[in-house]
């Protein structure tokens, strides 16, 4: 899952054409810029995309780097995917009329969260503490945790908060919740998270912890259990706006769309190897059961 802006810098005389296909490298140039979980970087690299002029910035993977374009630019065209209202945000006016040079797709990473405590509470009914880990470093992270404890308050649950954005302070993460003895983890929505699945499913196994994740790769690497928006789609429909947007529509007069799929992924072999029975109610449920 990338964790970057992607800049289209088409030809001007593309820019004009309402019924071009664009092919890359021939009349259009994307860059990827990735960030690597360091979102202090954000705020230079967009100052750079700006000085150069580029078409179009696509910031599909979260709060911060919408919000550091925004703070950027107020002429150049930026696609959005945000975890949660982008008018809450400050993002655009309202949802059917953005207005301003910003437009894009809410995927409800916050509006999720409770949700997903739920399923996992569902899951393991006789758990009481739950640690859950966040980003310090992703505002996006840290808000995406923001229901989680009047939900965990609802649903009789103790939760315990850790912070980790370093592949050490994961494992000391972990260290943490098996001394402190939490009977299941958390893991907030985050890139670098998301590109450290195979250590968080590793570990987990190792310490034999049940964990529930914000993304389907994740689940597949080894981990227990996800729940998260349909991010594919998410990806595809900022890449349409992106499109659309290079073909001369104005992002004032494309309304912000709301995801309208989620999964729940389910790892039956982790939950065998943990002695985890998945109640059928669940499993019924599930948009994929990984054997």
């Amino acid at each position: 899952m990338p964790d970057h802006p992607m800049s289209p810098l088409p030809p001007r005389s593309a820019r004009a054409s309402t019924k071009r296909v664009y092919v890359q490298g021939q009349n259009v140039t994307v860059e990827y810029h990735w960030l690597e979980g360091q979102f202090d970087r954000l705020s230079a690299l967009m100052a750079d995309l700006v000085r150069r002029g580029v078409a179009v910035i696509a910031t599909p993977a979260g709060n911060a780097a919408a919000l550091a374009g925004k703070a950027a630019t107020t002429t150049i065209p930026i696609v959005f995917g945000v975890g949660e209202d982008p008018v809450k945000l400050g993002l655009v006016a309202s949802l059917p009329r953005p207005g301003g040079n910003l437009t894009g797709i809410n995927f409800f990473a916050t509006e999720l969260g409770a949700k997903r405590l739920a399923l996992l509470h569902e899951l393991m009914p006789k758990a009481v503490r739950i640690a859950v880990l966040v980003n310090p470093a992703n505002i996006g992270s840290t808000e995406s945790i923001r229901d989680i404890p009047e939900a965990a308050r609802a649903m009789g649950l103790q939760i315990q908060v850790l912070n980790a954005s370093t592949r050490s302070e994961i494992e000391a993460a972990f260290a943490t919740l098996v001394r402190d003895r939490a009977d299941a983890l958390y893991i907030a929505g985050d890139v670098f998270f998301t590109s450290r699945r195979v250590q968080f499913a590793t570990l987990a196994a190792s310490y034999r912890i049940p964990a529930s994740y914000a993304s389907r790769e994740a689940v597949e690497a080894g981990g227990l259990m996800g729940y998260d928006t349909d991010r594919a789609g998410m990806y595809r429909q900022v890449g349409t706006y992106t499109g659309q947007i290079l073909k001369g529509a104005k992002p004032a007069d494309l309304p912000v769309l709301q995801s309208t799929k989620f999964e729940l992924v389910i790892n039956l072999q982790t939950a065998r190897a943990l002695g985890l029975e998945i109640p059928p109610t669940l499993l019924a449920r599930a948009d994929e059961v990984i054997e």
